[in-house]
Formats: structure tokens, sequence, C-alpha cells
């Protein structure tokens, strides 16, 4: 089961973690505060490190704001830092690398944005609580002033943060027109902190849905994979629905909810998804990277999205879902081409919803070997997170079933694995390459030496591995019968 939410947290907790990380940080940020003060100028760590102090969570990349313009801010960091670099200096930031520590510093910002875009006008502030103001929730809105480490608080961040709960500095709706991706960024710290959200601030993500259109795909994505990455995914995704905005980048996932049987003739399919989800990540220790795993857990959240497409009620009362797994393929890609995922991304997802059914043909072990080496050789470099979709994709509450699927999966497994050891079936080939067939055969390149590779590769799947003698013997008679039909023909 996913990790229970953490509750609330006692002030003095929150006070005493703060201080353990702030210690820690003082090596670094004290010298770094010198140099500023010593140039007359103001500089806080700021945002996501000073909330993560405050709940245990250690960086070594800080966020920090000063009273300097970039020019100077660049001057202190070349003298105090071993590398500095730019690329964000057009939105007043400088960044720098001291050892072990990444140091990106921007100056006091006060941004104006055009109704139409997401991309502020860049505009320089002259005060640390005007900085704080522009940001997107009250816990990403507190700052400590380096040296003295003097702790800034104008919109109640700390008592959030105590309640785990987000609200914005500003009104929500101010705050999402300013900004549409933090609609986004608030089911991501959802997912990633397990923090509850407002209800204004829910309230007008839902009247606000649609300006999350004009948010570039890319960064939409980005912040969809941080969600579907966090500790508690459930969170962020349903309140993604709950509030439309899933409507507008993952139509998908809402899709399954509209797609409830009043008469509970199936089962519910939007919240089987999400117990899919958890399950599979459940089970991303079983993977070589362990987890979070973006592929695994995007082929459980699209595992079932072809059903709304396919769903068929009989005359008997029940209900089929017939070829789901081939239109849940096919959105699936088409969902993450637009969302601008990568190529490889893409193609393994799909192939993880295409295969998902595949092991129900199993039964209780009627599969041959051939039909085993099949199933190896379809999945190919997915066949681990293959493993961990199917194993999720079990969420009867029927105990004795549960168990009965688990056993057989067990079966399956152990069966691929004596195979594989057997016959190195995770590399299979057939038993004569392509230099060798073009020998036997007496062909140059072409059609043929696919044709006949592809033969040998089906031999291999339904026989097992021959000898090369044997596979010589076989791959003649079977250019034999290729060329018996054209004899024929010239008789």
């Amino acid at each position: 089961m996913p990790d229970p939410v953490p509750a609330p947290l006692q002030m003095v907790e929150v006070q005493r973690t703060a201080d353990a990380e702030l210690d820690r940080l003082r090596p670094v940020l004290d010298g770094l505060g010198k140099a500023f003060e010593d140039a007359g100028h103001e500089l806080a760590l700021v945002g996501g490190p000073v909330r993560d102090a405050m709940l245990g969570r250690a960086h070594t990349d800080l966020d920090l704001t000063t009273s300097a313009l970039p020019d100077e801010t660049e001057r202190i960091l070349e003298r105090w830092g071993d590398v500095t670099w730019d690329v964000g200096r057009a939105f007043g930031t400088i960044g720098c690398r001291k050892g072990p520590w990444q140091v990106e510093v921007t100056t006091y910002r006060t941004d104006a944005y055009d109704a139409d875009s997401r991309k502020p006008d860049v505009a320089y502030g002259d005060t640390l609580a005007g900085d704080l103001g522009r940001r997107d929730f009250t816990v990403n809105a507190m700052a400590v002033r380096w040296p003295g480490r003097a702790f800034e608080d104008p919109y109640g961040g700390i008592v959030d943060l105590a309640d785990r709960v987000l609200r914005t500095p500003v009104t929500p709706e101010q705050s999402f027109s300013d900004d549409p991706l933090r609609m986004m960024r608030a089911a991501r710290f959802a997912s990633q902190l397990g923090f509850d959200v407002a209800p204004e601030v829910v309230a007008a993500m839902t009247a606000m849905a649609d300006r999350i259109e004009i948010v570039s795909a890319e960064r939409v994505r980005d912040e969809l994979v941080k969600t579907i990455c966090g500790r508690w995914p459930r969170r962020g995704l349903s309140l993604l629905v709950e509030t439309g905005l899933a409507d507008r980048v993952l139509p998908e996932l809402p899709a399954l909810a509209r797609e409830r049987d009043e008469h509970q003739r199936h089962k519910d399919v939007y919240e089987h998804t999400l117990t899919v989800l958890e399950q599979s990540i459940e089970l991303e220790e079983r993977l070589p990277g362990g987890g979070p795993d973006l592929v695994s857990r995007l082929a459980a959240l699209m595992h079932d999205v072809g059903k709304p497409r396919t769903r068929k009620f009989l005359d008997d009362g029940t209900v089929t879902f017939h070829h789901h797994d081939v239109v849940g393929a096919k959105l699936t890609r088409k969902r993450m081409k637009a969302l601008r995922f990568s190529n490889d991304d893409t193609d393994a997802v799909t192939q993880l919803v295409e295969l998902h059914l595949r092991f129900h043909g199993y039964g209780s072990g009627e599969w041959t070997d051939s039909a085993v080496r099949r199933y190896v050789r379809d999945a190919g470099d997915q066949l681990e997170r293959l493993h961990v979709l199917t194993r999720a994709d079990c969420t009867t509450r029927n105990q004795r079933k549960a168990a009965r699927l688990r056993r057989t999966y067990d079966d399956l497994e152990e069966r691929i694995a004596r195979l594989s050891e057997e016959e190195e079936l995770a590399s299979l080939r057939p038993d004569l390459d392509g230099n060798q067939i073009m020998e036997v055969l007496g062909i140059g390149p072409g059609r043929e030496v696919g044709l006949a590779y592809r033969h040998l590769l089906d031999l291999r799947l339904e026989e097992g591995p021959k000898s090369p003698e044997e596979a010589r013997a076989a791959l003649q008679s079977w250019w034999a019968d290729q060329q018996r039909p054209d004899d024929q023909a010239r008789g």
C-alpha cells in the first residue's frame, strides 16, 4: 500500500529541523553572504531550499535572491566560486558552482505578465518582501537572510507548512493568471510533499483550468512527470481530474472516470487505474534502477485508456472491452507525442500498454515453451517492466483469485528464467546469421536472406536452439520448399 501522508507538524519540530539544516549550510552560505554584504547588497536563501529545510530534506542546489543586479552578482560569484554561468541572465539569474554546491542567485523581481502568455516581462524589484510576493505558494515564499539567518515570512508560509496545506501569497486568481503553470505545480507539490490544497486554490484552478492551454507542451509535460514520479501521485492526479486540468493535459485519465458503470457490471476503471499505479510503485524495487521509474508509472497510468472506446454491453448483461490493449497503445502514443515525450519513452510505454493483456492467455500454465519465448521476444528490453505492470494489474478483492494469479505469474517467470538460462533467451537470435545464410544457400544480399532469417528465428522460437549442422539442414529444407513452386511452374 502507498505510504501514509505525514500528519501536520508541530511548530517546535519545524524550527528544530530547520535549524539543523541551516547549520549544515553555514560553511557555504556564511562566506557568500559576507561577500554580498561587503559589496553593499542583501542576500537571502529563498523558496524550495527554505521549505525543505523545515521538512528535513537536504539540498546541495541552493536558490538565493539578492538586491544586486546580475552584473554585480556575476562579479561577486566569480571571485567566490569555482565556475560561473549566466544562461539565466535574461531573468536576472547567475549560476555558480563551489565544490559540491550549486548556487543560483537571482535579482529581486516584480514580474509583469501578459494576459496571453506565461512568459513574464522581467522587472527588477528593490525589496525582499516584494520578491516573495510574486512566488507560487506561501510555503515557497519564505526566506532566510544571510549572513545573520534572519527569517522572513510575510505570507504565513511556516503555518501553512506545519499544516501541510498549499495557499498562494496573493489571491489564487491573480497568481494563476500571472503564471498558469502554477496550477500544475499545485498537483506536483500535492504528489511530492503530500500536502493538501486549500479550497480557494482548488476553486480557482477549476475556474481557470482552460488557461493552462497557453503553456507549452514541454512545460506541462515536465510538471506532469514530477507529479507522476512523486511519492503520492494519486493525490496530484486526482487534483488534476477534480479541477478539470486533466481534461486539457491528459484527457485519457478523466475519460476513465466518466466511464463508470452505474449498474456496477464492471469495476471502476478510473479507481482501478490509480490502484494499479500505486501497486506498480510498490514493485519498482524489482526494476534494475529501482524507482521512481517514469516508464513503468506511465504504463500503469495508461494501460486501460482504450477501455472507454471499446466498451460494449452484451445481451446477457456482461461488459467487454475487446482490443482495448491495441486501442490504448494508439491513444498512448498520440498523447505522449502531443506532450513531447522522447521517442524512447513513447515507444517503451506504448509497447507495455499493448502487451499488458498478453499474460492472461497463459491460463494455468498451458503455454508451450515456444509461446514463452515469443512473450520474451515481444517484450524485449521491457520484460522486467512488463512483469511489474502485469502483477500490478491485479486489483481483485477476491484473495483466492489474487493468490492464484500471483502463483501463475510466478510460474511464468520461473519458466522464463529456466529457458533464459538454457538458451540465452534474452538475446534470442537465429542459429545462423545473415552471412552464414548466404553461404549455405549460395545467394547474395536481398529479400530472400531476410525471409530465411525470419524462418530460422521462428524455428528457434518453436523448437529451441539447434546445432550448426541441424540449422543448415533445416535452412536447406526450407529453401527447397521455396524453390519447388517455381520448378513445377517451369515443368
